[in-house]
């Protein structure tokens, strides 16, 4: 792990700590450092920066104050840990693209919404992007209009919260109004020359319009409705190559961001019931339409049928996603303990088709559009806690939480129309519509599962200066067992101004019912005799034929390290850790090609298989840095510097094989592009310098922000064991400006320029493109979009 920057970032905090000392504290500093949080503490009035455990706060002012209007990307420009790649060609990926905190699986970051678990999607990413065999939380789901704050912390928590909460928490806060509103209107486009390997253009395309609206409505004499609707329409983007098959040469893939429109309605309420009791809920929909491009088939392509397309043709998978989440609690007194309990359901339910394609095995008789069949997720939540405080002699308050949680999963998959996944008349052609073969009979899926689980969580102020806290959960599952985890975590602090925290904590991710049950099969002819390639259940007969077992948890241990400096406007946080991950589930390798594996697959007629396996072992180290300072300033308004970083590497510490038998020499389960992708296919250090700077005006004020985002390297691996096919993306800085005004205290204008000076990750070299499809790596961290315009309009009231 590379060590240099780490001192440098060092050196920065202690000159600049000490530049601050002698600044006073001034009331927006207070409403900063003082931010109540509810992540990862059950204490009622815990301050952001006197937590045991870190957790940045992201509130609603600066997640608006961005270009791009999806949660996901906005938190990955805010938090210094979390990324969001861009994937493309990567089939229902393009439509639900996760985010990962810490280099880790998108899955093992819990979400939660009002501090209750939020449902995950129904897609599990099986194709060539980062977080390859996870099943995420979709988090554009939410829009960040309705959004109050969001609450990132940054440690393990399975102990507070159960499963996932390997890398942190990921709390989302809706807002809550019972007056006032807000209207905006934003557009944006790239504007960018693009550089492949073959060639230069320029574009203007990805336009996007986001229209969205929030307002506060009272309840009674002091209850709250905040409604908030949002309608996106982004237009697809084209990063691809140009393609030396065809005359003229030209780009024919659409490789970038996927064609999508989505409406969101979102209602968050609260009301006092009598002196001590309060009812709450939410409920929030999302429809989600899309389209995204497979990779072309030119005029003479094998799939192709001239007759119906005589010069080629580029499949387009379209996806139509319901997102729904409707939760109900009521929260007050009860016998002296604060009491809360709640029923939380969602579901998430994608249906697939693919257009502008073919089922070449039907020659020209073809249709060209298909039902593909779907997928659905969907989880009720029963939670009820209890908090008090306890007095026990100590230098402060005991705070005492307890509480169970019943959780049930369902997951299901249909299959598409049988025109989606047929051999037609055309026996020596490939089966099923081109571009994603729809889902086959033998691939439909409905299954379940319960767990239950119990907490205690104890934070006691032991001495003056030194906070401790415990927490033990114990969970029980139907499918894999029981599991129980536990943490601790203290906090001394020094002085008034510099303290130190720490925490080790073990950790679970119990296995999704979408990795445990997802199956997608494709019939190809050899000879004559069809076979089945395809992605099996770990408990199907082929599967268990290849040794796979029922899947089990994953296990972690976290440690952590921190230091907290605050003085005036002042701030600094640097937190070290360390995440040891057994039994990682991941999808394994194509197994197959080789006799002594065909002779086990023959009977099954199968030709090629994959499945869930656990057995990847990993080991994550880092750091992150956080800085801020506010300087306030008579005539000149005011300025607010930010410099967040982080380092982190993660190494694969063991392996499974597939061995033993007659299985001679042993097949690695997880092989070299898999691995490597976790070692490598995130940065290792990501870092954010950004200054905003604010200025009362006679008609409103004026304001401008600067921030230049640097992301590490990142490697694609290729197929050559030699590295050889490997595509090595150096470290790049990307510079975003926007200006803004505000007339009064309604009408703001926002101008802005993402990715200022038109960055790219290193293009696919031409001899790895033979299609001309890719024209830059899926794994960049920050995408490949190019330099992105936009503009903003809003109103309150």
């Amino acid at each position: 792990m590379r060590r240099t920057p780490l001192a440098y970032w060092i050196s920065t905090i202690l000159a600049a700590s000490a530049g601050a000392q002698a600044q006073d504290q001034t009331d927006s500093e207070s409403e900063i450092s003082d931010q109540i949080v509810v992540t990862g503490t059950r204490v009622a009035d815990r301050s952001r920066l006197d937590t045991v455990s870190p957790v940045d706060v992201l509130p609603a002012s600066e997640l608006s104050q961005q270009a791009t209007t999806e949660l996901a990307e906005a938190l990955s420009n805010l938090a210094p840990s979390l990324n969001f790649p861009r994937p493309s060609i990567t089939d229902g990926t393009d439509h639900i693209r996760p985010a990962t905190l810490r280099g880790l699986a998108p899955d093992q970051t819990l979400v939660l919404v009002n501090s209750k678990r939020r449902h995950q999607s129904a897609l599990v990413n099986v194709n060539g992007s980062i977080g390859r065999g996870s099943a995420a939380v979709d988090l554009n789901a939410i829009p960040v209009a309705a959004i109050e704050s969001v609450e990132v912390l940054r440690d393990g928590a399975s102990a507070q919260y159960g499963s996932d909460a390997i890398a942190g928490v990921i709390n989302i806060r809706l807002r809550e109004a019972r007056d006032g509103g807000n209207a905006s209107v934003t557009f944006g486009e790239y504007n960018t020359d693009v550089e492949t390997a073959r060639g230069t253009r320029s574009e203007s395309d990805g336009a996007v319009i986001t229209a969205s609206a929030w307002t506060g409505l009272p309840l009674g004499s002091e209850g709250f409705l905040t409604l908030t609707g949002e309608y996106r329409d982004r237009e697809p983007t084209s990063r691809g190559d140009f393609d030396l098959r065809v005359a003229p040469v030209r780009v024919t893939s659409r490789y970038g961001d996927a064609d999508v429109q989505d409406a969101t309605f979102y209602a968050n309420a609260g009301v006092p019931v009598g002196a001590d009791w309060e009812l709450y809920g939410w409920a929030g929909y999302q429809n989600r339409e899309g389209n995204s491009a497979a990779f072309p088939r030119i005029f003479n392509d094998a799939r192709n049928v001239p007759a119906i397309y005589p010069d080629g043709f580029l499949p387009k998978i379209t996806t139509d996603i319901d997102d729904i989440t409707l939760g109900v609690g009521t929260r007050g007194e009860l016998l002296g303990w604060a009491a809360d309990v709640s029923v939380v359901y969602g579901k998430n339910d994608i249906a697939y088709g693919v257009i502008n394609s073919l089922n070449t095995s039907f020659g020209a008789a073809s249709q060209t559009s298909f039902d593909a069949g779907g997928m659905d997720y969907d989880q009720a939540v029963f939670n009820a806690g209890l908090v008090r405080e306890f007095d026990w002699g100590m230098a402060g308050p005991t705070n005492v939480a307890i509480g169970v949680e019943g959780r049930r999963e369902s997951y299901g998959i249909t299959a598409g129309e049988p025109a989606s996944y047929l051999r037609g008349p055309v026996t020596t052609a490939p089966a099923g519509s081109q571009g994603f073969p729809g889902f086959q009979p033998s691939n439909e899926v409905d299954e379940s599962r319960n767990a239950v689980g119990a907490y205690v969580d104890v934070e006691a102020q032991v001495a003056q200066k030194f906070l401790a806290s415990a927490a033990l959960r114990a969970e029980d599952y139907s499918d894999f067992g029981s599991t129980v985890n536990g943490k601790l975590s203290g906090r001394f602090d020094a002085t008034d101004l510099f303290a130190v925290r720490a925490t080790v904590a073990t950790g679970f991710r119990a296995p999704g019912l979408q990795q445990s049950f997802f199956t997608s099969t494709a019939t190809n002819f050899i000879n004559g005799v069809p076979f089945e390639i395809g992605t099996f259940p770990a408990t199907a007969p082929v599967s268990e034929a290849l040794g796979a077992r029922e899947l089990d948890a994953e296990e972690s241990v976290n440690y952590s390290l921190g230091f907290v400096f605050q003085n005036g406007e002042f701030e600094a946080t640097l937190d070290f850790y360390r995440i040891d991950i057994d039994d990682r589930i991941v999808l394994s390798e194509n197994l197959g090609g080789r006799p002594d594996v065909d002779a086990i697959l023959a009977p099954f007629g199968v030709s090629r298989a994959r499945f869930f396996v656990n057995g990847v072992d990993t080991k994550t180290e880092g750091v992150d840095l956080v800085v801020r300072y506010g300087l306030p300033t008579e005539s000149m308004g005011r300025f607010d510097f930010t410099l967040s970083g982080n380092l982190n590497d993660t190494e694969i510490t063991q392996l499974p094989e597939l061995g033993g038998g007659t299985i001679n020499p042993p097949i690695p389960l997880f092989a070299r592009i898999n691995s490597l992708t976790f070692e490598e296919g995130t940065p290792q250090e990501k870092a954010t310098v950004s200054t905003d700077w604010e200025l009362p005006t006679n008609f409103g004020s004026f304001g401008t922000s600067l921030a230049a985002n640097y992301y590490g390297k990142v490697t694609e691996p290729g197929t050559a064991a030699s590295g050889a096919n490997d595509i090595p993306m150096g470290s790049a800085v990307l510079v975003d400006l926007e200006f803004r005004a505000r007339v009064g205290d309604g009408l703001s204008f926002t101008l802005g320029a993402d990715n200022v000076l038109d960055k790219y990750p290193s293009a696919v070299p031409s001899r790895l493109n033979a299609t001309g499809a890719l024209g830059f790596s899926r794994y960049s961290a920050f995408g490949f979009g190019g330099r992105f315009l936009y503009a903003r309009l809003g109103y309150n009231w």
